[in-house]
């Protein structure tokens, strides 16, 4: 590959158009751009934006079947909200503490306390049962179920009797037109905080307990899964499909439908009253090369011609719920800057190793 003139500039304008944005869902184009660009952003949403999770359990108390472990190892994979890990310090960089969690700048504490007195009753020991320091760090089963029962207002986690859903839906029903809506919306909430629904932590019987003191601090996915805030970041490239259309009509129906059909996905579609085929979903293709080995089997080759556009990606972003899949897209955009203008206010381009001697050209 030819080298490009010195001083030449690798520089590009990458364009984005959101498709879908939804608190836990995004789906977006990224064009003019090529794959290292579009992986590199996959590779930071998975494993370098930041969050908050729990990293240090001190039980107090546990004579529950699960050894404390067990339990510690669950806490720390239940996602909390981390809307404001960005701004928080590491833990290993905070200068402001030695550690044990009592410290604002790179930790939030959380307390549980759960015993099982009923003598019939197993006790479900859930992340509703967790109690934080700070009200903006908690299980996101909580945040969601509050903010969504009063209506998007504040809300405080560590409320035990939800009085704050009660007396907002109160003023709700005062207003005739929005009963039918808290009939749908707000009674299936208030029956899952009633009955302390979450995730899971463990199970309980008569007699047994469960004390301990939890510290939430802020990491990313490279140093443990717990703190990935993606559930899946894929992307696929932009397939490009072109039907020899003269080909095609040499075809008869029948071999038309019958080449249609081959395809997994519903890529193609055949019209039955013009008898046209036609591609009506080119994101379906799965890039299995069926259909052209469907018209090379037929004697007809190059009847259909699919290539990948190099420069064009489609991305598709799930969440944990720690941040919305907008703070993912964002804060993994601003890693990527960050490490990359690290590389370029180097001064010594000995400094960067084999990459200082790429950057700098033969």
């Amino acid at each position: 590959m030819d080298r490009p003139a010195a001083g030449a500039s690798y520089q590009r304008f990458p364009r984005v158009r959101i498709r879908d944005l939804k608190p836990d869902f995004a789906k977006f184009e990224l064009r003019d751009t090529d794959a290292s660009m579009a992986n590199a952003l996959r590779r930071v949403m998975i494993a370098e934006v930041p969050t908050v999770a729990i990293d240090l359990v001190e039980i107090e108390v546990n004579s529950s079947v699960l050894n404390d472990e067990f339990i510690a190892h669950r806490l720390g994979l239940i996602p909390l909200t981390s809307a404001a890990a960005m701004q928080m310090r590491f833990s290993r960089d905070c200068d402001a503490c030695d550690g044990d969690g009592s410290c604002e700048y790179c930790s939030v504490e959380f307390n549980l306390s759960a015993r099982a007195t009923d003598s019939d009753q197993t006790l479900e020991v859930t992340s509703t049962d967790l109690r934080s320091a700070d009200p903006k760090v908690c299980p996101v089963d909580q945040a969601r179920a509050y903010q969504q029962a009063l209506g998007g207002e504040s809300y405080d986690p560590n409320t035990g009797d939800q009085r704050q859903v009660v007396l907002h839906l109160i003023s709700l029903v005062a207003n005739p037109f929005v009963v039918l809506s808290c009939l749908v919306h707000f009674i299936p909430l208030l029956l899952m905080l009633a009955l302390g629904r979450g995730i899971l932590i463990v199970k309980l019987r008569r007699g047994q307990e469960l004390r301990l003191r939890a510290i939430a601090r802020k990491g990313i996915g490279k140093d443990h899964a717990k703190w990935s805030p993606a559930a899946t970041v894929t992307f696929m490239y932009e397939p490009d499909i072109r039907i020899n259309e003269e080909l095609m009509e040499t075809l008869t129906l029948d071999e038309k439908r019958s080449w249609v059909e081959s395809s997994p996905t519903k890529v193609f579609e055949l019209d039955a009253i013009t008898q046209q085929v036609t591609v009506c979903d080119a994101e379906a293709y799965t890039y299995d090369d069926e259909v052209i080995k469907k018209a090379e089997a037929m004697g007809k080759p190059g009847l259909v011609e699919i290539t990948a556009k190099e420069d064009s990606f489609i991305f598709t972003v799930e969440t944990t719920g720690a941040i919305t899949a907008y703070e993912l897209i964002m804060n993994a955009i601003t890693v990527l800057r960050q490490k990359l203008d690290a590389v370029r206010l180097q001064d010594d381009d000995g400094d960067l190793g084999e990459l200082g001697a790429h950057l700098g050209g033969p």
